[in-house]
């Protein structure tokens, strides 16, 4: 990610609870849209969606989660068995011998239950900052910020939470946005990243925020 030369500040309190009311009234209880049942299936569909969307992590995982939606059962697939089920993902090799890999964990130290903490999280072979954090958000509830490409971008080109890279962000947003928004906070920058403040053409004309954002290159 290209970090910003000149790091702004961020928009004072209250433009952020205008812009933040304005994306909840549009969609009062945003989802990712990754297909999980339990924080499991979550971890595991977290992590594959690394590199891949989120339609094509759905399609795979849906015949996987069906035969192994608990640590054990994981296990008890194999890893051929996983291979197979993930193998239209991209780097499904690596990803498939990380999802044995943290099902053994699971089952081992925290039997079979997903930890509910940060370190421990991170600790799981193929689960990132992002991905635990989407854990936490997720399936436990905590007010953690997942910072992709979408909510890095949307960021800084809003000032709500402007950072040279994706800790800075993240960082930015448990620092500037209330607290009353601090739980969906992620997913509605995602989901308005992703489907109208894209990178290459942002569709300003859609944008329920258009007068408040201070994007100088909006489009018509």
């Amino acid at each position: 990610m290209a970090k910003p030369a000149r790091l702004p500040d961020p928009l004072p309190f209250a433009q952020q609870v205008a812009i933040f009311s304005r994306l909840a009234e549009a969609n009062p209880e945003p989802e990712t849209e990754l297909h999980f049942t339990n924080p499991f299936t979550l971890v595991v569909a977290v992590a594959l969606s690394a590199q891949a969307t989120d339609a094509g992590v759905n399609k795979a995982t849906r015949g996987l989660f069906a035969v192994a939606d608990t640590p054990q059962k994981m296990l008890d697939l194999g890893l051929e068995g996983v291979t197979e089920a993930v193998k239209t993902i991209g780097l499904f090799r690596q990803k498939a011998k990380n999802v044995i890999a943290l099902s053994r964990i699971l089952v081992e130290d925290y039997a079979g239950e997903v930890p509910d903490s940060r370190a421990a999280l991170m600790s799981l072979p193929g689960v990132g900052r992002k991905t635990a954090n989407v854990v936490l958000s997720v399936a436990f509830g905590q007010p953690a910020q997942a910072v992709d490409t979408h909510i890095f971008r949307l960021g800084n080109r809003t000032r709500v939470a402007p950072g040279r890279d994706v800790d800075e962000v993240e960082r930015a947003i448990e620092d500037n946005v209330p607290a009353r928004f601090q739980h969906h906070a992620h997913h509605w920058l995602i989901l308005h990243g992703r489907y109208i403040c894209q990178a290459r053409r942002p569709r300003c004309g859609l944008c329920v925020i258009r007068d408040l954002c201070p994007f100088e290159e909006k489009t018509e």
